[in-house]
């Protein structure tokens, strides 16, 4: 099987993605979870590079007359969906700072109830009461 020089690019491309990725996981930049989709992606290249006809095969199937529009509109909607999941995880973890910042003001606020009598929360003389 002879690859043509864009088959070699996609080929080139999934290969870097993925040496990128594994590296990145397994010096704890990335986590697992993360990776998986990254990975995907790569090995997709990766099959796109070697059987290049594939695009072709399912773009009949679909009706796409002109094969890399299927790949331009899967890709949209892939970018689409990885954002849409990076905003839900962004939210849940806004919610979790929330729920944070608010147990903590609590603890504080009791913190401050519990000093004694005459003094501030440093432990030094309260001036305030002459």
């Amino acid at each position: 099987m002879k690859l043509i020089p864009y088959s070699m690019t996609s080929l080139m491309i999934g290969i870097g993605i993925a040496v990128t990725i594994l590296v990145l996981v397994r010096k704890n930049h990335l986590m697992v979870n993360h990776s998986v989709w990254w990975l995907m992606i790569a090995v997709s290249s990766i099959i796109l590079g070697v059987y290049p006809r594939i695009v072709d095969h399912i773009s009949r199937l679909l009706g796409v007359h002109y094969p890399p529009t299927l790949l331009f509109t899967i890709g949209i909607a892939l970018i689409l969906i990885k954002m849409l999941t990076m905003e839900l995880n962004q939210a849940e973890q806004e919610r979790k700072i929330r729920r944070l910042t608010q147990k903590l003001a609590i603890l504080e606020n009791d913190g401050l109830q519990q000093t004694q009598p005459g003094r501030d929360v440093n432990g030094k003389p309260d001036n305030t009461g002459d």
